[in-house]
């Protein structure tokens, strides 16, 4: 595609690379195929291809208006449309720089931008957002129906924290919401690695990975909780820690990211490329110990106990850390039983604090999740992502839970501890 970016971008290095995305599409439109909002929608301007060529029109100085901020906003940086394209366009890249350009032109409304500064307030703030969280489940039978399924239900509580001490040690993101949420997740992560011989480690002053203020285009934001994990993490590291351990791949995603996102900073770019090494999913993780993990949970056996279930890939983890199919794979081989899931690569319409922005988008893309994800009648649904997993939990009765719970209820029963 050719360009002939405006002088405000074209010799900055967000124009540079903007640039060269913008060259590498030959708008074939393979993406459009993959594109959620796209498929819900069927507005050209609503798909990759349409939104890649606004943000051109942004950058080579064309005017900018709220419908052009619109389509940009209805986008889920979900990054299926990355994993169709042929020619490797960086879509998500490009939809961050044109983003933060529109932002800068248009501005939001009062109500939107209270909105989206409220969002950012709360949800990275666990004091905050843990008694709101509580405040809703308290009253939520009194709801109306509509604001009763946006607030999950109570979750169960964790089980302890092992207390042995291994010389393997690697640290695992609290993160910001998950410990309200879903305390457990984190817990079970840290006993499936306690057989392992791996001690889990939580680093104090540690926190929202920054996904959030950076997709709301709060970038300063978004590089102070950036740098305050890196300041949290680089003792540890030097210090031994083997990994920086997700069980949250949106959170992953964001952390993998850090190398290219500072790279520029000249007191962070070094620390945090290393970081981004050392992030891991914990699937990866398990993947590497799979041989122990097996033999710890008599290799090749059926799951006792356990009916079919089925997995939800989050887009994080399929799309964003280019794992597809590898949860999936590795509770095979562990004897789990999963339910086929048609369209398994479309997002679930959770994307951060999509559900609560686009609301009736992503309620179409929930009901259309659920109704695939339920298709062959599973006991249970798995994911990877605290976001998917509070989002789904509120449109069925079937229990949600992070894929590692199930593994470590697996452990505990073949182990004899109590559940």
């Amino acid at each position: 595609m050719q360009t002939n970016l405006a002088e405000f971008i074209k010799d900055t290095p967000e124009g540079r690379e903007a640039d060269a995305i913008l060259r590498k599409c030959v708008h074939c439109g393979f993406c459009t195929a993959t594109c959620p909002t796209y498929q819900l929608l069927g507005d050209e301007l609503d798909g990759p291809r349409g939104r890649i060529y606004l943000i051109k029109q942004v950058l080579e100085g064309r005017p900018v208006t709220a419908k052009t901020q619109l389509h940009l906003d209805r986008c889920l940086t979900c990054r299926a449309c990355e994993t169709t394209c042929p020619s490797g366009v960086h879509y998500s890249r490009l939809l961050d720089i044109g983003r933060q350009v529109v932002e800068e032109r248009v501005g939001r409304g009062g109500i939107e931008s209270v909105k989206r500064k409220a969002l950012r307030a709360a949800i990275p703030n666990p004091a905050l957002f843990d008694p709101l969280l509580k405040i809703g489940q308290l009253a939520r039978s009194l709801l109306r129906e509509t604001l009763k399924n946006k607030v999950p239900p109570a979750a169960a509580p964790a089980r302890p924290w092992p207390q042995r001490s291994h010389p393997r040690k690697m640290l695992v993101l609290e993160g910001c919401v998950q410990p309200s949420l879903s305390p457990a997740t984190n817990a079970a992560a840290a006993r499936v690695l306690d057989h392992l011989g791996i001690s889990l480690v939580r680093a104090r002053h540690a926190g929202c990975c920054g996904a959030l203020s950076f997709h709301l285009s709060a970038r300063e934001e978004a590089l102070g909780h950036m740098r305050r994990n890196i300041d949290a993490w680089s003792p540890y590291i030097e210090q031994g820690a083997e990994a920086i351990v997700m069980t949250a791949s949106g959170c992953g995603m964001m952390v993998k990211d850090y190398g290219y996102v500072l790279a520029r900073d000249a007191a962070y770019a070094e620390k945090a490329k290393r970081i981004s090494e050392l992030t891991k999913d914990i699937s990866e993780i398990i993947a590497g110990e799979k041989d122990h993990v097996k033999t710890l949970t008599s290799h090749g056996s059926r799951v006792t106990g356990h009916q079919k279930v089925a997995f939800h890939s989050p887009c994080s983890l399929q799309h964003g850390l280019k794992l597809k199919g590898s949860v999936e794979s590795l509770l095979s081989d562990l004897g789990y039983e999963l339910t086929l899931v048609p369209d398994a690569h479309l997002c679930c319409g959770s994307a951060g604090t999509y559900s609560i922005l686009q609301p009736e988008l992503s309620q179409q893309l929930l009901a259309n999740k659920i109704k695939t994800l339920t298709s062959e009648s599973p006991a249970a649904i798995l994911t990877a992502n605290i976001g998917c997993q509070a989002h789904l939990q509120t449109a069925t009765e079937l229990p949600v839970r992070h894929w590692i719970e199930a593994l470590d209820d697996r452990l505990s029963q073949r182990h004899g501890e109590t559940l």
